[in-house]
């Protein structure tokens, strides 16, 4: 299988074809230990690995020059909270119910991830690990939901969904005293259950923290996981980091200077494997817990369709690269879908820690695929639902199928050919679409429906969408569509004028621009055929 191949990786080596390391298993580490750094909302195309040109982030490119770059990462959803509830568990959230992004609800013990689910620090205690987590949690507020009520040994982070990243900002000392998303993101920071005064940028603040975590479990078998809440909103970034990006300006420059703190980080936390000896013992992630939402933060999908929230490509693939130095080959690509939940899978194998087998892993071990041993696909398939929005994707091989509950047409795309998913084939392989709605309906019947109300129910955000639905009413009523289409302002819209802009709306909005109706429907307005609308031509046919 070949896939396009981003930035500079043409030189690298790409698994699938041939075993890299031969017949043999390679010797590995016993109890390795696991550091996952994951970012929040970072864009696909928004690191060096993938080809990012403004945005440098050497540190973070170290993982895939020393490891494996997998360029068909998914999550196990396309926002925050269910994707992280699903990775923490290496389970599908929809099979426990958490299918939504929890409300911030300190008096609600079911408000956040079942307690009947098993975490990796509750996991991996079993085998002697000790586990941290630090940086986001966001699987529950209610004090039975803490972390370290959850099987982890250590915790510095705040429990909701973001937080302001400035220490003056951070006016609320108890977290368990804010009611609602909006304070949770000006509480102090929690060190285990203790509240802690905010000293300097957030996200250094978690960079020391796990420097720190791995520096006193050096001679223990542990799992970090650094879960940065950058580049998640709101934008906030010190003058250190905006004045590396003189060249570029608003929500874009912002961004970038807190994905370039993040990369610093990731480098602080490297070099501490390094001078501790750790690195051949130490299995390296990087990932996203979701895709970017572009308009909302500065964020670039790449080639990718749509973002967070979506079921198109660029709501939960992510940048994804691991390194294992001494057990996986140096700077190789693998192409065949792998998925956030394989690093449960990996570590629960490599450590030999028991699972509860009424709740089997959909993870996998990874290992032998990233070795080239085992030349297979990982998964038959990657599957995600959306019950809110009523849409199922299952992707099996180069093929993905998008389905909703009402009986729309399902679409299908060769990602393969179509990586932004454009063309839709589904009337050319009637057979892909019975295969792979089989594979949904089977999957399907293995899950339940969420079993809390999430922060799209509570009275704030119903009162910020209301709001947003009346902007957005009012924008319309006043907005001018002629002048937006009359691009040089010279009181007529040419034909090229209207099929640039048709394009440029459809790319905002994640949607298929169909050049030929574009064209047919400037041809109706255009009524004495001179290839230029007029105003009155425009208001007249818009009227009809």
């Amino acid at each position: 299988m070949h896939m396009r191949k981003f930035g500079f990786v043409c030189a690298w080596l790409t698994i699938g074809a041939m075993p890299v390391f031969g017949a043999e298993k390679p010797n590995l580490p016993d109890k390795p230990n696991l550091v996952v750094i994951m970012c929040d909302d970072l864009g696909y195309a928004d690191v060096g690995f993938n080809g990012c040109r403004d945005i440098p982030t050497p540190n973070i490119d170290r993982i895939a020059e020393s490891g494996v770059r997998c360029t068909s990462g998914y999550t196990a959803y396309s926002v925050c909270g269910p994707s992280r509830a699903g990775f923490i568990t290496g389970r599908y959230g929809q099979r426990f119910g958490f299918e939504r992004n929890p409300q911030y609800r300190t008096q609600d013990p079911n408000m956040g991830l079942p307690k009947e689910e098993k975490t990796f620090g509750e996991v991996l205690k079993q085998v002697g690990y000790k586990s941290g987590v630090v940086g986001k949690w966001h699987q529950g507020a209610h004090p039975s939901n803490h972390p370290l009520n959850r099987g982890f040994d250590f915790f510095y982070g705040h429990l909701g969904g973001g937080h302001q990243y400035f220490p003056e900002e951070l006016k609320i000392k108890d977290s368990y005293v804010a009611t609602n998303e909006s304070e949770s993101y000006r509480t102090w920071i929690m060190r285990n259950h203790e509240a802690v005064p905010p000293r300097k940028y957030l996200t250094e603040e978690f960079s020391d923290a796990a420097v720190e975590f791995v520096e006193v479990h050096k001679n223990d078998p542990f799992f970090l996981f650094l879960s940065y809440n950058a580049p998640h909103g709101p934008l906030q970034a010190t003058e250190k980091y905006l004045s590396r990006f003189p060249k570029l300006e608003g929500k874009r420059q912002t961004y970038a200077a807190m994905v370039s703190c993040v990369d610093d980080g990731v480098g602080q936390l490297l070099s501490k494997l390094d001078e501790l000896n750790l690195t051949e013992e130490t299995l390296v992630f990087f990932l996203s817990d979701n895709g970017g939402p572009e308009s909302k933060n500065g964020s670039d999908n790449g080639h990718l369709r749509g973002g967070k929230g979506d079921s198109w490509e660029g709501g939960f693939r992510v940048p994804f690269a691991v390194q294992w130095k001494g057990t996986l080959p140096s700077g190789a690509v693998y192409d065949l879908p792998v998925s956030s939940l394989d690093i449960m899978g990996t570590i629960v194998d490599l450590a030999g820690a028991p699972v509860d087998p009424r709740r089997p892993l959909d993870g996998v071990n990874l290992i032998p695929y990233l070795t080239g041993q085992n030349n297979d696909a990982p998964h038959e398939a990657i599957y995600l639902r959306k019950f809110d929005s009523q849409k199922y994707t299952v992707r099996r091989g180069d093929y993905k199928l998008h389905s909703e509950w009402r009986g729309d047409n399902p679409q299908l795309y060769n990602l393969e050919e179509d990586i932004g998913e454009q063309n839709n084939i589904a009337s050319l392989h009637p057979e892909k679409i019975q295969q792979l709605e089989k594979l949904r309906r089977q999957w399907d019947s293995e899950l339940i429906e969420p079993r809390f109300l999430g922060l799209i129910h509570t009275p704030e955000w119903q009162a910020k969408l209301k709001r947003q639905r009346a902007a957005k009413e009012k924008g319309a009523s006043e907005w001018d569509w002629f002048k937006s289409l009359d691009k040089n302002k010279d009181g007529e819209v040419t034909k090229d004028e209207w099929l640039s802009w048709h394009k440029g709306s459809a790319a905002r909005k994640g949607e298929l621009y169909r050049e030929e109706v574009t064209r047919k429907y400037f041809a109706q307005l255009d009524g004495n055929s001179d290839e230029i609308i007029t105003r009155d031509e425009l208001e007249t046919r818009e009227k009809k």
